[in-house]
């Protein structure tokens, strides 16, 4: 086996995505790595060579805090999708990746992603299998859609929900400044599964009335319910403030967004823009109701807020990217870090391994008993799934009364 591993990260960034990145740099490290290559746009980057070492950047512990600290991918990410290999033109892109790695004497390889990114492991596993290649493949779980299978939850959702349900109470109290009729749309990521938007519920509690609506895509969206509800709602409260998932789809499985717009592009896994649902409803709302209204779209600053990054979510961040070189160098391969929730009082969670097969390509979306009936809101089977992902915090190290970050210069 190779002598040195690499580590890349793939997809969407998360605020805790770095802390993956330490895990697997220490530990590798630790278990007596002599070289950990850094991929410099994921897979993508790979493919041009772009790639650093790592013991170059990180040299200090601070280094490593401060990666911990630090939103978005300190390597850079992309949104590559590796052809079939079965395939002339697709074999040659393997046997490129796969010569690169051996010049690099790699043994061991790391992607930290969501959906896609596993199933860049699970075709560079097969292909590893088929050409007889000693180079294990780990996956590390990393998105803030919380939709990978088998893991309890995936590292990077627990500062999102976090972050929506400290934004979600902040505009609720602004929400209520004037005494008029008012409806805000706050529109959150989720695509298929409404994980993000779900966390909205974490914003009631004895201080915060709470969201009076959340829309999630896992339930069809009913656009005449909907406005009924809203007008229902303004009768005895003048002020709304409504969480809506940016893929809400209607019965027939058309996104609500697309209402507003027919041009959605598609990205290279096939998956169509989302953008303007809020806009949209709010739009629709004003025009049927006798009601101000606003749409407020937290879209990007729910995957870097690091300053309002949940301690757990960092901790557990951390923790599967050891737990991912520690397999590969016991000698697995094809698998991925799984969290196992093993006591909800006290909250206590572990790792395992699971088949990539089980996991790439497959999507797990919020359990329809956990949402309330008519957009009413998540069950407390929900609130106490979600409530120990958001606890404790590791705040940033402030300079200049900003948080410091570290990153490639050079990148």
């Amino acid at each position: 086996m190779g002598k040195n591993a690499i580590v890349g990260q793939s997809g969407g960034p998360t605020a805790v995505i770095n802390a993956s990145l330490a895990g697997v740099y220490e530990s590798c490290k630790e278990r007596g790595a002599e070289k950990v290559y850094g991929m410099m746009y994921g897979v993508s980057g790979l493919l041009e060579r772009q790639f650093c070492i790592l013991d170059e950047k990180l040299k200090v512990p601070m280094d490593i805090e401060l990666l911990k600290r630090t939103p978005s991918s300190y390597l850079g990410s992309c949104r590559y999708k590796l052809p079939d290999w079965h395939t002339q033109d697709g074999e040659k892109i393997y046997k490129q990746l796969f010569t690169i790695l051996e010049e690099l004497e790699i043994g061991c390889f790391f992607y930290i992603g969501g959906n896609d990114s596993m199933d860049t492991i699970d075709k560079l596993s097969a292909y590893g299998a088929h050409a007889k290649s000693e180079i294990r493949f780990i996956g590390i779980p990393k998105t803030i859609d919380n939709d990978l299978m088998v893991t309890d939850h995936t590292p990077g959702y627990g500062s999102a929900a976090k972050y929506i349900g400290v934004v979600m109470k902040e505009i609720i109290r602004d929400s209520t400044v004037y005494d008029i009729k008012s409806v805000t749309i706050v529109e959150i990521m989720g695509r298929n599964a409404g994980w993000l938007t779900a966390a909205a519920a974490l914003a009631e509690s004895n201080d915060c009335e709470g969201a009076d609506m959340i829309c999630l895509p896992e339930v069809p969206f009913d656009m005449e319910l909907f406005i009924e509800k809203v007008a229902e709602l303004q009768k005895k409260k003048k002020s709304l403030v409504i969480a809506v998932s940016e893929g809400i789809k209607l019965e027939d499985g058309r996104y609500v967004c697309e209402l507003a717009d027919d041009d959605h592009k598609t990205d290279v896994f096939g998956h169509k823009s989302l953008t303007g649902t809020g806009r949209f409803l709010a739009d629709t709302l004003a025009r049927h109701l006798d009601t101000k209204t606003r749409a407020i779209e937290l879209s990007t600053l729910q995957r870097c807020a690091s300053h309002a990054a949940s301690g757990t979510d960092i901790a557990e961040a951390y923790q599967v990217g050891a737990a991912a070189a520690k397999a590969a160098f016991e000698g697995h391969t094809g698998d991925m870090v799984a969290l196992i929730r093993t006591t909800h009082t006290p909250y206590q969670c572990t790792t395992e391994l699971h088949p990539i097969r089980e996991i790439a390509n497959l999507e797990k979306t919020v359990p329809v008993e956990w949402i309330k009936k008519d957009f009413m809101g998540m069950t407390q089977d929900f609130i106490s799934y979600a409530s120990p992902l958001i606890q404790a915090e590791l705040p940033p190290y402030y300079v200049a009364g900003l948080p410091h970050h570290i990153y490639l210069a050079d990148k």
